[in-house]
């Protein structure tokens, strides 16, 4: 354990900075300009920084390395991540949301009105501070919707979202904690655009993603589970047929500390140094 002041960076190659929000800006800003770089925090993932500062409410203190950094989800955005020295890495329910509904708004097979996505996560995804909405006693045995029309997920997801589109996309988003320690599932309703059925929903996540390692449509009807995806870098997926008509349901699995956190971080960087890019991330050690 050694302070960043303190810290000989002559032989390090690159930083990982799991720092809170509003701290990372300033400490990056100091490193030196040789290392990748791969931020875990909000802090560099939303290009409007006058944006940033209304949902996270304090001014970017880094405004000139927000202009270099490049948002990472690796599947989305691999050739930029390549070439990047600062990645700014994803959300969790940004990822999980992002994963199925970028391909399919760039297809223009969905509509970009009347999203509407349910998303659901692990008491670990609140972080491991102690407060009181997160005890045992707490969350055990229940539901706990949170965030409602202000999380700070939203406007990241309607950033990535409104640039597959290229015009504005707002999207209702409710998240909740569930009682268990890790895991995250989005379920997603969409109207699909005129003429397009679910076959071609189907069809084309099956050939966007498929050559993409962690990332996986499921065979037809089959649904995805948390536990399916539990400890690894991997995102399920698959599209069902609403009961009405010209609807979509997409559910997308994660597990919120992994691919939506730090397995998709090393997932950037080995892409950002050359290696190969599941380096690290085909073991399953689990914490919590």
């Amino acid at each position: 354990m050694v302070a960043v002041k303190d810290a000989d960076f002559s032989n390090v190659d690159a930083v990982f900075c799991c720092l809170p929000h509003g701290t990372t800006q300033e400490i990056i800003k100091g490193l030196p300009n040789n290392l990748r770089i791969v931020d875990l925090s909000a802090d560099f993932r939303l290009r409007d920084v006058g944006e940033y500062e209304e949902w996270y409410g304090q001014p970017h203190k880094a405004q000139d390395l927000q202009k270099e950094a490049v948002y990472g989800l690796t599947e989305i955005s691999r050739r930029e991540i390549k070439n990047a020295r600062l990645v700014a890495n994803p959300g969790c329910y940004p990822t999980s949301i992002q994963l199925p509904l970028i391909p399919l708004i760039k297809a223009k097979l969905i509509e970009v009105r009347n999203i509407i996505i349910d998303s659901k996560s692990g008491v670990s995804g609140a972080g491991r501070g102690a407060k009181e909405a997160n005890l045992y006693t707490e969350i055990a045995e229940g539901i706990h919707s949170y965030g409602i029309t202000k999380h700070r997920h939203v406007p990241e997801i309607e950033q990535g979202l409104s640039d597959a589109a290229n015009s504005e996309v707002n999207v209702s988003f409710t998240p909740h904690l569930m009682p268990m320690s890790r895991g995250m599932q989005s379920t997603i309703y969409v109207e699909m655009a005129p003429g397009v059925s679910i076959q071609d929903l189907y069809q084309h996540l099956s050939s966007f993603y498929e050559n993409e390692e962690f990332v996986t449509l499921l065979k037809k009807n089959e649904v995805p589970h948390t536990r399916h995806v539990r400890g690894s870098n991997y995102c399920f997926m698959n599209v069902f047929p609403d009961r009405i008509p010209g609807r979509a349901i997409i559910i997308s699995v994660i597990d919120n500390l992994v691919k939506g956190a730090s397995g998709q971080a090393l997932q950037n960087l080995n892409l950002m140094v050359g290696n190969p890019e599941n380096t690290g991330l085909l073991y399953m050690p689990l914490f919590p």
